[in-house]
């Protein structure tokens, strides 16, 4: 039987998620022999085949237009879609901009603070993204299973990922907080 192919990305956020991924040390070994890693912290491809994945994994939370891109490219391209961490369960610290508005931070980003660009004025620049209200991954498409924590531990991540492998829909229940 064929490993489980699994890939990752990373939305907004602070990337704790996937140094977490990482922590899983020397269980990546194990990790590989029940999964096929493809684009992860671990390899150099940077997203899944056109092909698909079995399992795609996102972190972060929706910020910007492109993000929404991301995480609608991996929906597409692989059967069960994990958020992964609080900011792609339901938005976590980046959501902390929708008090002042997307505006508001590209102001004080850009105009109210020292900065290497001297232009003192917010880019519009048309290949940049478009922010957006920050929201969790499932506002923009199904996800399958949430793995809540800023961040998850690394043994949460190897449950999900070896339950995963073996076929089986994993459970978050609040235990979630023991595995920190």
């Amino acid at each position: 039987m064929a490993k489980p192919k699994v890939a990752s990305d990373w939305l907004a956020g602070c990337a704790g998620c996937h140094m977490s991924f990482l922590d899983i040390d020397e269980r990546i070994v194990a990790l590989t022999e029940l999964v096929d890693l493809r684009a992860t912290p671990i390899t150099d491809l940077k997203e899944p085949d056109e092909s698909g994945v079995d399992v795609g994994i996102l972190e972060g939370g929706i910020s910007n237009t492109y993000n929404e891109e991301v995480a609608r490219k991996m929906r597409a391209r692989c059967k069960i879609l994990v958020a992964l961490g609080d900011c792609a369960v339901f938005g976590g610290v980046p959501a902390m901009r929708n008090f002042e508005g997307a505006e508001a931070a590209l102001k004080r980003a850009y105009i109210e603070t020292e900065s290497t660009d001297e232009s003192g004025k917010i880019p519009d620049d048309p290949e940049l993204s478009t922010p957006v209200h920050v929201r969790p991954v499932s506002d923009v498409v199904k996800v399958d299973v949430f793995l809540p924590g800023c961040a998850p531990s690394a043994d949460a991540i190897f449950h999900i990922l070896s339950e995963l492998a073996q076929g089986r829909i994993p459970e978050v229940t609040g235990e979630y907080n023991d595995w920190h």
